[in-house]
C-alpha cells in the first residue's frame, strides 16, 4: 500500500511541475502585447534604400534583415508592414504593428510618448568635401566655408553653430553633385548615407572626415508603445546579442559597404 501511495504521489507532483512549466511559458507569451499573436510585425517604409527597399520584388535591406533576427532570437515570426514615413510612428498608435524599424532617433519629444530599443547604428556624422580640397582638414575648418544641407535639418543647424554659410539643397545626391560641381565646399551628414552613397557611386569625387565630438551622434533604434515594456526588453535583448557576436557589423558592411554600428 506505501509503494502504491508513493508512486501515487510522484505521479501527482510530476503532473503539477509540468503544469507550473506550461502556465510560466503560456505566461511568458502571453506577457507580449503582440498585434497577432506568435507574430512581431515590425512597421517600416520600404522605399529607404539600403535599410528597407524592394529588389527584384522581395523587401529586403539592413533594418528588414536585422527585424528577422530579431523575430527568430524572440521564437515569433516576422511580418513587415510598410508605410510612408508621415504615417509611419501613427500606425504605431493604433496597433498596426509592434516596432518600427526605420532609422527612428531618439528625441525627447518622442521618448515622451513612446519606448525605445538599444541603437543599432552609431548615428556618427561625417564631412565630405571634394577629394582635391586641401583647405578642410577637419570639421572646424568649415568656418566662413559653403556646406550643402537641407535647410530644415539638424545637419544645417550643426553646421551653422560651427559657422559655416548654407546653401540649400533639396537632398543629399544634390549636396554631393554641388560638392563636385565646386559650388559649395562640402556637406556633414550621417555616415550610414555617405556609405551607402559610395557603394553606389564608388568614383564620387569625394572624400570623407571624421567630425569627432564635435556633432552629437544620434543612433537608429527600435521604437514601441509605451504600453510594450516587456517587448522592448527582449528586442534589446536580442539587438545587443546581434551586435555581441558580430551580426549587426556584418549586416551593415553588405547592405553600407562599411560599418555603421561602431
Amino acid at each position: 500500500m506505501k509503494k502504491w501511495l508513493l508512486a501515487l504521489a510522484s505521479v501527482v507532483l510530476l503532473g503539477a511541475l509540468a503544469a507550473c512549466g506550461s502556465t510560466s511559458k503560456t505566461s511568458d507569451s502571453n506577457e507580449l502585447k503582440l498585434v497577432t499573436p506568435g507574430t512581431l510585425t515590425i512597421g517600416l517604409e520600404g522605399t529607404y534604400q539600403p535599410y528597407s527597399y524592394h529588389e527584384d520584388g522581395k523587401l529586403t535591406g539592413f533594418e528588414v534583415e536585422l527585424g528577422k533576427k530579431v523575430a527568430a532570437d524572440l521564437g515569433l515570426k516576422v511580418k513587415f508592414v510598410e508605410t510612408k514615413w508621415d504615417s509611419l510612428i501613427a500606425g504605431l498608435d493604433v496597433n498596426k504593428y509592434d516596432l518600427i524599424l526605420n532609422n527612428v532617433a531618439k528625441t525627447p519629444e518622442r521618448a515622451a510618448k513612446y519606448r525605445f530599443t538599444s541603437a543599432y547604428t552609431s548615428g556618427k556624422s561625417q564631412l565630405a568635401v571634394k577629394k582635391d580640397n586641401t583647405s578642410i582638414k577637419t570639421i572646424q575648418d568649415i568656418k566662413g566655408k559653403q556646406m550643402a544641407q537641407s535647410v530644415t535639418s539638424n545637419n544645417a543647424q550643426n553646421v551653422k553653430k560651427l559657422g559655416a554659410t548654407i546653401v540649400p539643397v533639396d537632398g543629399f545626391a544634390q549636396s554631393v553633385a554641388l560638392i563636385e560641381q565646386g559650388r559649395a565646399d562640402g556637406t556633414v551628414n550621417e555616415a550610414a548615407s555617405f556609405y551607402a552613397y559610395l557603394k553606389q557611386k564608388p568614383d564620387a569625387d569625394i572624400k570623407l572626415i571624421e567630425v569627432g565630438s564635435a556633432i552629437t551622434a544620434n543612433p537608429a533604434r527600435g521604437l514601441l508603445r509605451k504600453d510594450e515594456a516587456p517587448l522592448q526588453k527582449k528586442v534589446t535583448a536580442a539587438i545587443d546579442k546581434l551586435r555581441q557576436n558580430g551580426t549587426l557589423a556584418k549586416l551593415s558592411k553588405t547592405y553600407f559597404g562599411g560599418d555603421i554600428t561602431d
